[in-house]
């Protein structure tokens, strides 16, 4: 009882750390709206939105893993999978700053940053419940080899999402034209620097954070 106490202590200490950053960023947007008088960033918040669904069907699925069945076990899996590039592909927002509205560029710099690595940071969390609850199915070993390839499919996914403006959605409303694509992509190198430079700064950033983690 004093272990569950205390996971739901460290719990809700997290969670309202996550709100704080999330604040934060959304504050330092608002301030840039009320000084420029120009909605341009405001996609922001929709990319932190779609950032934030990896984090929050985890934590659905934490709680629900025992009450779910295999088929749904899979589905909300493939979900998470779908949606989970969006925590990294904030990143690659900075390339708005040479838009002509970008004219705050040190503040705008500041407010992609902020976002971009609020976002990673739910991304990275998200995989570390993956990672404990694949180490719990099966093996701390296996959960790792796991999330190596997952993060292959993030850099791909951002190459997707960047380049070919592909949204996760996508998945059912084109299905086709996405499987075209990425058929076309395999002769594409900078489908390959992105998936192979993203998807290893991914891992790197998540085996930082294991680490973190699991000395506590």
């Amino acid at each position: 009882m004093k272990v569950l106490i205390n996971r739901l202590y460290k719990r809700n200490i997290l969670h309202s750390q996550l709100v704080l950053a999330i604040g934060f960023a959304l504050s330092l947007l608002a301030f840039r709206i009320y000084v420029t008088h120009s909605f341009f960033y405001s996609f922001l918040v929709w990319n932190l939105f779609l950032a934030a669904v990896p984090y929050l069907i985890t934590q659905g699925f934490k709680n629900l893993l025992w009450a779910l069945r295999g088929r749904w076990k899979v589905l909300v899996f493939g979900l998470w999978l779908l949606f989970l590039p969006n925590s990294p592909y904030i990143i690659t927002d900075l390339v708005h700053l040479h838009n002509e509205r970008s004219v705050l560029l040190w503040y705008d710099l500041f407010l992609v940053f902020v976002f971009a690595l609020t976002g990673l940071v739910l991304g990275l969390l998200s995989m570390l419940d993956i990672y404990k609850v694949l180490a719990v199915r099966f093996s701390s070993r296996m959960a790792e080899v796991a999330l190596f390839p997952i993060c292959l499919l993030c850099g791909f996914g951002i190459y997707m999402g960047r380049f070919l403006r592909f949204n996760s959605w996508d998945v059912f409303s084109k299905p086709l034209t996405l499987f075209s694509e990425i058929t076309a992509s395999i002769q594409e190198p900078k489908a390959w620097f992105m998936t192979l430079g993203f998807g290893g700064f991914i891992w790197v950033l998540f085996v930082l954070v294991r680490s973190l983690a699991l000395r506590k």
